[in-house]
Protein backbone atom coordinates (compact mmCIF):
# COMPACT_ATOMS: atom_id res chain seq x y z
CA UNK A 1 0.00 0.00 0.00
CA UNK A 2 1.17 3.54 -0.23
CA UNK A 3 2.72 4.65 2.30
CA UNK A 4 2.39 8.57 1.54
CA UNK A 5 -0.18 10.29 3.86
CA UNK A 6 -2.37 11.35 1.14
CA UNK A 7 -2.86 7.73 0.28
CA UNK A 8 -5.80 6.36 1.69
CA UNK A 9 -5.68 3.31 3.99
CA UNK A 10 -8.00 1.65 1.46
CA UNK A 11 -6.10 2.45 -1.48
CA UNK A 12 -6.56 -0.78 -3.37
CA UNK A 13 -9.16 -1.60 -5.90
CA UNK A 14 -10.98 -4.46 -7.17
CA UNK A 15 -11.28 -5.74 -10.59
CA UNK A 16 -15.12 -4.56 -9.85
CA UNK A 17 -14.74 -1.25 -7.88
CA UNK A 18 -12.98 -0.39 -11.29
CA UNK A 19 -15.11 -1.22 -13.73
CA UNK A 20 -17.46 0.92 -11.27
CA UNK A 21 -15.04 3.84 -11.14
CA UNK A 22 -14.35 3.14 -15.46
CA UNK A 23 -18.04 3.41 -15.85
CA UNK A 24 -18.94 6.45 -14.29
CA UNK A 25 -15.40 8.39 -15.50
CA UNK A 26 -14.35 9.33 -12.16
CA UNK A 27 -11.01 7.79 -12.85
CA UNK A 28 -7.78 8.41 -14.98
CA UNK A 29 -6.39 4.81 -15.12
CA UNK A 30 -2.58 4.78 -16.26
CA UNK A 31 -0.20 1.86 -16.57
CA UNK A 32 3.26 2.09 -15.48
CA UNK A 33 4.71 -0.72 -17.41
CA UNK A 34 7.50 -0.26 -19.91
CA UNK A 35 5.85 0.65 -23.66
CA UNK A 36 7.19 -3.34 -24.84
CA UNK A 37 5.32 -4.87 -22.17
CA UNK A 38 1.91 -3.39 -23.50
CA UNK A 39 2.54 -6.33 -26.02
CA UNK A 40 1.26 -8.70 -23.77
CA UNK A 41 -1.81 -6.47 -23.00
CA UNK A 42 -3.58 -3.68 -21.19
CA UNK A 43 -6.41 -2.33 -19.77
CA UNK A 44 -8.48 -0.38 -22.88
CA UNK A 45 -8.99 2.95 -21.83
CA UNK A 46 -5.39 3.12 -19.67
CA UNK A 47 -2.56 5.28 -20.84
CA UNK A 48 0.77 4.81 -20.38
CA UNK A 49 3.29 6.12 -18.71
CA UNK A 50 6.52 4.24 -17.71
CA UNK A 51 7.02 4.78 -13.70
CA UNK A 52 10.61 6.39 -15.02
CA UNK A 53 8.90 8.88 -16.14
CA UNK A 54 5.57 9.40 -13.95
CA UNK A 55 7.37 12.10 -11.92
CA UNK A 56 8.51 14.20 -14.79
CA UNK A 57 4.84 13.73 -16.23
CA UNK A 58 3.13 14.74 -13.21
CA UNK A 59 5.31 18.00 -13.14
CA UNK A 60 4.40 18.70 -16.89
CA UNK A 61 1.51 21.85 -17.15
CA UNK A 62 -1.84 20.25 -18.69
CA UNK A 63 -1.55 21.47 -22.23
CA UNK A 64 2.14 19.12 -22.02
CA UNK A 65 0.60 16.66 -20.61
CA UNK A 66 -1.80 16.24 -23.13
CA UNK A 67 0.26 16.25 -25.96
CA UNK A 68 2.38 14.08 -24.50
CA UNK A 69 -0.02 11.08 -23.39
CA UNK A 70 -2.97 12.36 -25.28
CA UNK A 71 -5.13 12.63 -22.07
CA UNK A 72 -6.13 15.66 -19.91
CA UNK A 73 -3.50 15.73 -16.82
CA UNK A 74 -5.01 14.48 -13.64
CA UNK A 75 -6.01 17.55 -11.44
CA UNK A 76 -4.34 17.30 -7.42
CA UNK A 77 -8.11 16.32 -6.00
CA UNK A 78 -10.52 16.32 -8.35
CA UNK A 79 -10.64 12.76 -10.32
CA UNK A 80 -9.24 9.46 -8.88
CA UNK A 81 -6.00 8.56 -10.08
CA UNK A 82 -5.78 4.81 -10.31
CA UNK A 83 -2.00 3.18 -11.50
CA UNK A 84 -1.14 -0.34 -12.25
CA UNK A 85 1.23 -2.74 -13.34
CA UNK A 86 2.27 -6.15 -13.90
CA UNK A 87 2.94 -6.90 -9.82
CA UNK A 88 2.00 -3.96 -8.14
CA UNK A 89 5.70 -2.83 -7.22
CA UNK A 90 6.11 -0.58 -9.60
CA UNK A 91 2.55 1.23 -9.51
CA UNK A 92 3.12 1.51 -5.85
CA UNK A 93 6.75 3.37 -6.49
CA UNK A 94 4.64 5.74 -8.64
CA UNK A 95 1.63 6.25 -6.46
CA UNK A 96 4.18 7.31 -3.72
CA UNK A 97 5.60 10.15 -6.34
CA UNK A 98 2.33 11.13 -7.34
CA UNK A 99 1.71 11.82 -3.25
CA UNK A 100 4.91 13.47 -2.91
CA UNK A 101 4.05 16.14 -5.47
CA UNK A 102 0.39 16.83 -3.76
CA UNK A 103 -1.64 14.15 -5.75
CA UNK A 104 -4.88 13.02 -3.87
CA UNK A 105 -7.32 10.59 -4.16
CA UNK A 106 -4.79 7.74 -5.22
CA UNK A 107 -5.44 4.07 -5.83
CA UNK A 108 -3.78 0.86 -7.15
CA UNK A 109 -5.55 -1.66 -9.14
CA UNK A 110 -4.07 -5.28 -7.61
CA UNK A 111 -5.21 -7.00 -10.99
CA UNK A 112 -3.00 -10.10 -9.68
CA UNK A 113 -4.56 -10.47 -6.47
CA UNK A 114 -8.19 -11.12 -8.16
CA UNK A 115 -9.18 -14.24 -8.62
CA UNK A 116 -10.04 -15.49 -12.28
CA UNK A 117 -13.37 -17.28 -12.75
Amino acid sequence: MCAHPSCVSDDVVTYEQLKDMMSTGSVQLFDVREPDELEAGFIPGASNIPLGDVEQALRLNPDQFRERYGVPKPGLEDSDLVLYCQRGIRSLTALESAGDLGYNNLFDYAHKQQNSS
